[in-house]
């Protein structure tokens, strides 16, 4: 694979296992030790660095409940320099409740700003930002 493919793959890897709630895949394969976390645009407070344990309990806690998770990216702008790169993409993020009774979906879109480093093990992610451009359905999926 080209340095462009790895990099679009490991962006890949970020939604999929999220979305299946495999923390020990985006552990071992996505993130470094510790993670810029930048999730501003939704209110979640300023940038900060996070382990990437503590940033996969604090996502399998903020899905619990919630029965599907389904990320879908595209429009990839990747830049690489050295062993730094840096991966831009939209999103949407869907998530279903069935239990709910205002609405059984949510969806946030946006775009992402993802920034990697190229470790002994390959391109792992060092940053993490989440631009909303806006939210749609049953927010807070009750």
């Amino acid at each position: 694979m080209t340095e462009r493919e790895q990099l679009i793959e490991l962006a890949n890897k970020l939604f999929i296992y999220t979305d299946h709630h495999q923390w020990e895949k985006l552990l071992t394969e996505v993130f470094t030790e510790t993670v810029r976390f930048d999730m501003s645009s939704l209110g979640a407070g300023e940038p900060k660095d996070i382990s990437a344990i503590d940033l996969c309990k604090l996502w399998e806690q903020g899905f619990a409940g919630i029965d599907a998770v389904h990320h879908q990216s595209g429009n990839y702008l990747v830049s690489t320099a050295n062993n730094y790169a840096e991966i831009y993409c939209y999103a949407i993020a869907s998530h279903f409740k069935a239990a709910a009774t205002e609405g059984k979906t949510r969806e946030f879109v946006g775009s992402y700003n993802l920034e990697a480093t190229k470790t002994e093990k390959g391109w792992r992610l060092i940053s993490f930002k989440y631009n909303l451009k806006y939210v749609n359905g049953n927010i807070d999926l009750k």
